[in-house]
């Protein structure tokens, strides 16, 4: 990405997230909103991420959704398909990406280390490729689960730094290994659980991606 050009290549470090650096973040990705060969509108349903995270949240009724970090809401789109009777809140940092998104969806901007929404506010909450972004990764946890109602679940899906060094990354964008979302998972939820995803659903993983989920 054209983009990111200017932190491509630099070592891999843990940055502190400066106003400087969370200033940065969200120019990149409001930048990113007319890129929509990297930054997609859509998503094929036949996805396996788009499959974990319908698995994971469950069926909805008329219950409340939240795609934390929803980019232009691709995810968000098919959880309200799926889910009619339901409120799915698509947040982002970038206000220019959330204007690609559905107005069926409840569209609001926010940050994951500060949801804008009370404690015990969703049934389901997900957060597909964007928590690799927060830079206060235990903190952006701790927020996801504080909204999350008690029996309610919750969907990561994020690449495993196991594969470090496998795609081009911003200076600021952190992998994971499995343990080490579990430990901040267990520290909100009863249960959770990771696991190898493929992006296809026909495709068998390849170990860039894991998958982990919760239950609050």
């Amino acid at each position: 990405m054209k983009l990111f050009s200017k932190w491509f290549g630099r070592k891999h470090l843990r940055p502190e997230l400066t106003p400087d650096l969370a200033a940065e973040i969200r120019r990149s990705f409001e930048a990113s909103s007319g890129d929509e060969e990297h930054f997609p509108s859509t998503i094929d349903p036949r996805i396996a991420h788009v499959g974990f995270v319908l698995e994971t949240i469950g069926e909805l009724g008329r219950g409340r959704a939240l795609d934390a970090g929803c980019g232009k809401g691709r995810f968000a789109r098919i959880v309200r398909e799926r889910n009619p009777e339901a409120t799915v809140v698509a947040m982002d940092l970038a206000v220019s990406m959330l204007r690609h998104a559905d107005a069926g969806l409840g569209r609001v901007a926010g940050s994951l280390l500060a949801l804008p929404f009370a404690d015990d506010s969703f049934d389901g909450v997900y957060a597909t490729e964007s928590l690799e972004h927060a830079v206060d990764i235990e903190l952006a946890v701790a927020e996801l689960c504080r909204v999350l109602k008690p029996g309610g679940r919750i969907a990561i899906i994020d690449k495993n730094a196991e594969r470090w060094g496998h795609l081009e990354t911003p200076v600021w964008e952190k992998w994971f290994h499995r343990e080490e979302l579990l430990k901040l998972l267990r520290r909100h939820c009863v249960e959770a659980s990771c696991r190898p995803i493929s992006y296809w659903e026909d495709v068998e993983p390849d170990g860039l991606f894991l998958a982990w989920q919760g239950r609050k």
